[in-house]
């Protein structure tokens, strides 16, 4: 579904993104992992037409950029949502961004807010709701249009444990749904039990791409990843 092909991204003469070539295949699961500045968000601002690359291109099913933008969702490490907008008033936005008729848009908001169990917070005003429930809230937001591509960029940061169990199991759900998801995370036993396969990046550099069953061979994941990492 995704192809890169000698992705590069450079900021002035620092190499953010340096030479990626891979694909993601339609309906994986697919794992970014790597330390700070190692080029995940970068590659994920690439994928998502956000920033242009220095070098390299990227190919989809189709050239057209509205089409491509059309098939995204987009769910971002920080939270941006109106905080002085309900948790309605917002998905009411976002889908009047993607010309959603009104009877669509609450077909889509009645099913999403069911699907991540925030039917009770509807009328609630974002700033008044917890961490988790916003993390939640915007995974409804990228899906509101059913987007084929889902990129989730370190979906989980600052959860508990318990809430993110709770986040796994809503992307396991969308997984079965056949939605392709694109995945960069902190946390090693996130991409273990997540993802098909898994990238480690390393200083904008590819240094390692397979299933974690292949890379681990024995050894657990994060074992791996401090070996290549360092």
């Amino acid at each position: 579904m995704i192809k890169l092909i000698g992705l590069t991204k450079k900021f002035g003469e620092k190499i953010a993104v340096d030479n990626l070539s891979f694909e993601i295949f339609d309906g994986e699961v697919f794992g970014l992992l790597g330390k700070n500045g190692a080029g995940k968000t970068t590659t994920i601002k690439m994928l998502t037409l956000q920033l242009k690359p220095t070098a390299g291109k990227i190919i989809f099913d189709t050239s057209d950029e509205l089409k491509i933008k059309s098939l995204i969702g987009i769910v971002p490490q920080h939270l941006n949502f109106d905080q002085d907008l309900t948790v309605e008033e917002n998905l009411e936005l976002h889908g009047r961004l993607y010309h959603l008729t009104k009877s669509e848009r609450k077909m889509r908001i009645d099913q999403l807010l069911k699907f991540v169990e925030l039917e009770s917070v509807r009328t609630s005003f974002i700033k008044n709701l917890s961490g988790g429930m916003k993390r939640r809230l915007l995974i409804v937001r990228a899906l509101i249009h059913q987007p084929k591509i889902l990129f989730l960029d370190e979906p989980t940061v600052a959860l508990d444990p318990q809430v993110r169990r709770k986040i796994w199991s809503l992307i396991k759900e969308l997984k079965l749904r056949g939605i392709t998801i694109i995945l960069t995370t902190h946390y090693i036993e996130e991409a273990e039990n997540l993802c098909d396969r898994v990238a480690i990046l390393n200083a904008g550099k590819l240094i390692a791409l397979d299933t974690t069953e292949n890379l681990c061979a024995g050894k657990s994941l994060e074992e791996i990843f401090i070996e290549l990492t360092g």
